[in-house]
């Protein structure tokens, strides 16, 4: 049975994170995505928008997979369907990435077993936003 970190061991990814992929960021600034990484990155992360289809989103270049991003990934926060994770995971594991992060009702035991499995930590049917409020409220990295 999946369990998500402890609060601790959120605080300690999150404060040592700098990088972060957003995969199906959109250019919609009416979208979850794209509120939540405008979010993470006032709070002094680097976001990598992953979508297929943009250019540039939140002034960043825009990738059209995981595995077409440059330089470290930390956290691969994933704003795809439950059936899309599997595939991300994939990728992220490929990359080296440190954490995937799912958000709100995105859950997939079977690849969060696979990423454990690969030495990421997983974070499940969470909203990175709502977590890094909650535990780092106002500190900026």
């Amino acid at each position: 049975m999946f369990q998500n970190p402890t609060d601790e061991q959120l605080v300690d990814l999150l404060k040592n994170a700098k990088t972060i992929a957003v995969v199906g960021l959109s250019e919609d600034v009416t979208k979850p995505s794209y509120e939540v990484s405008k979010y993470i990155q006032s709070q002094g992360y680097e976001v990598v928008p992953v979508n297929p289809n943009a250019d540039v989103v939140l002034g960043r270049k825009a990738h059209p997979s995981l595995t077409e991003t440059e330089g470290p990934i930390d956290i691969v926060n994933v704003f795809r369907r439950s059936h899309e994770v599997a595939a991300i995971v994939e990728q992220a594991i490929q990359i080296k990435a440190k954490a995937i992060w799912t958000q709100l009702q995105i859950v997939d035991e079977e690849a969060a077993q696979r990423a454990q499995e690969a030495g990421l930590t997983v974070i499940m049917d969470r909203c990175l936003k709502i977590e890094h409020r909650r535990l780092l409220g106002k500190e900026k990295i």
